[in-house]
């Protein structure tokens, strides 16, 4: 029996609900009856899924500042409590002049506001039993020359998940935790380059709730992409590095 089926409630939080896949996953949650409470930056977007059935809170919320967490904590506090948190927010460029104020914006984004909110959410989860799910990256598993502080944070998510699900074993904390593992989607955070193969975010929504209610431990999105990732991490770094991997 998955964690989901364990739950009596179903109270969702998703973090990044503004846009892309967080907007269709907070949709997608609420269609299926969970209560939600979403969360991001832009607060007429949030005001805008208020109006959906099923959405029942909204708090600005920039993970990037040290308030961040008790914010979070308001948005539980308001929701009467939260089973499943979900975390879509993230930043990332193609930067091939390796421009610094690019490359720092996404390691505070990706790096340290990751750590903060799903740091957070643990630690509410070490006295309520629930679910913290990340949308990471495919880009986690090589490092992209095109993309590097993208590509280095999201690997460092797919570790720090990793790690808490296995401090939570160490624990017992009764958390479950999921790494979500998208390819190219046709969201604003691509809308630079011609990516290959793009999916659709309410596409990539139903497998990631799919995926969650089958209580898998990584969902990488789609099957063309699972392909895609065996084989390029079978290619070795010398001849990786060497690779002219480009978008545009």
């Amino acid at each position: 029996m998955t964690i989901f089926a364990q739950m009596k409630q179903r109270i969702a939080i998703v973090m990044g609900a503004t846009s892309g896949i967080g907007r269709e996953v907070a949709l997608l949650l609420a269609q299926k009856g969970w209560t939600v409470g979403v969360a991001g930056r832009r607060k007429e977007k949030l005001d805008e899924l208020l109006k959906v059935e099923g959405i029942q809170a909204a708090k600005q919320i920039d993970v990037t500042q040290p308030d961040a967490p008790a914010l979070l904590q308001e948005l539980i506090d308001e929701m009467g409590g939260m089973q499943l948190y979900f975390h879509s927010s993230g930043i990332g460029y193609q930067n091939y002049m390796l421009d610094t104020d690019k490359e720092m914006r996404t390691v505070e984004t990706n790096g340290m506001g990751f750590t903060r909110m799903v740091n957070a959410a643990f630690q509410y989860f070490t006295q309520h039993q629930g679910h913290i799910a990340c949308i990471s990256s495919i880009a986690g598993t090589k490092g992209l020359g095109a993309a590097p502080a993208y590509s280095a944070t999201k690997r460092f998510q797919n570790h720090y998940l990793e790690c808490l699900t296995q401090l939570a074993n160490m624990r017992h904390i009764p958390v479950k935790i999921t790494d979500i593992r998208p390819g190219f989607v046709a969201t604003d955070l691509i809308k630079d380059g011609s990516y290959p193969m793009q999916l659709t975010a309410p596409q990539v929504a139903r497998e990631i709730v799919e995926g969650l209610e089958k209580g898998k431990s990584i969902i990488t999105v789609d099957w063309k992409y699972r392909i895609l990732v065996f084989f390029w991490r079978l290619i070795p770094r010398f001849l990786w590095i060497r690779l002219k991997i480009k978008t545009k």
